[in-house]
């Protein structure tokens, strides 16, 4: 473990004002988000707040808020966000000259909207890699080093067997030494044995088991009977079928 627990501080006058009012956000500030796994999972539906958090995290550790490792920035007046100036990190012990020295961290941060751009800068464009083995590729080369690996949705790109290659890659960092915080809306990859996982939300953040979370619920019901959920969206569903026309069953 490279940290233990991460917190912020924000003036009584701000609180009510975005990103403070936002639910997960509120939570850390009031008691802090403490690391109880090298692996740790944010799940929540868009707009919680898990991506709003992950940013943060890598902005407090050092990274860019666009995205790739220590030792490269974007050329951008954009500084770090709000909340990612005011994150802290208490270390662990394997951590702490980690955090005492920016010389000394490693660690990536992956996210989805600029991930291609990020990936060409570190070595792996899209024109000779697709986008998910791109992704794939910068696990095998840049996710080496004991370090602080922080990803915002990463399934964005991968297929389900490349999910899984990914939890190799995962499963391999951590035994390295690696620290990984991921925001992701994925079954596959909270499946992680031994994965710490944290529900986002309105009710701010939760730690939950893997069965427990709604999103698996969700998938499980979807796959068994995939029209209890399209009959509330598609309105053929509901559209009476054309006189003497067949509604379409989806055989050509």
């Amino acid at each position: 473990m490279i940290v233990e627990r991460a917190y912020a501080h924000v003036a009584s006058s701000d609180e009510g004002e975005w990103p403070w009012s936002v639910p997960c956000v509120r939570q850390l500030v009031a008691e802090g988000l403490r690391f109880e796994a090298p692996v740790t999972f944010l799940v929540g539906e868009n707009g919680s707040g898990k991506s709003t958090l992950v940013e943060a995290l890598a902005e407090g550790f050092g990274l860019d808020s666009w995205g790739g490792s220590l030792d490269w920035r974007y050329a951008t007046s954009r500084g770090r966000s709000v909340l990612g100036e005011r994150i802290r990190f208490d270390a662990a012990p394997r951590g702490r000259r980690m955090l005492g020295s920016r010389a000394a961290r490693k660690g990536f941060f992956l996210r989805a909207e600029t991930a291609l751009d990020a990936l060409d800068r570190e070595g792996f464009g899209p024109d000779a890699l697709s986008h998910g083995e791109g992704f794939l590729a910068a696990f095998r080369e840049k996710f080496l080093q004991p370090g602080l690996y922080v990803m915002d949705e990463p399934e964005a790109a991968l297929s389900f067997t490349s999910c899984l290659e990914l939890l190799g890659h995962v499963d391999r960092l951590v035994k390295r030494g690696g620290q990984v915080v991921c925001a992701t809306h994925s079954p596959l990859l909270t499946a992680l044995p031994g994965a710490d996982i944290v529900e986002v939300g309105d009710h701010g953040m939760r730690r939950v088991a893997w069965a427990e979370l709604g999103v698996v619920d969700h998938w499980r019901r979807y796959l068994a009977d995939p029209r209890s959920y399209l009959r509330h969206v598609l309105d053929d569903q509901e559209r009476p079928a054309v006189r003497g026309r067949p509604r379409y069953s989806g055989v050509v």
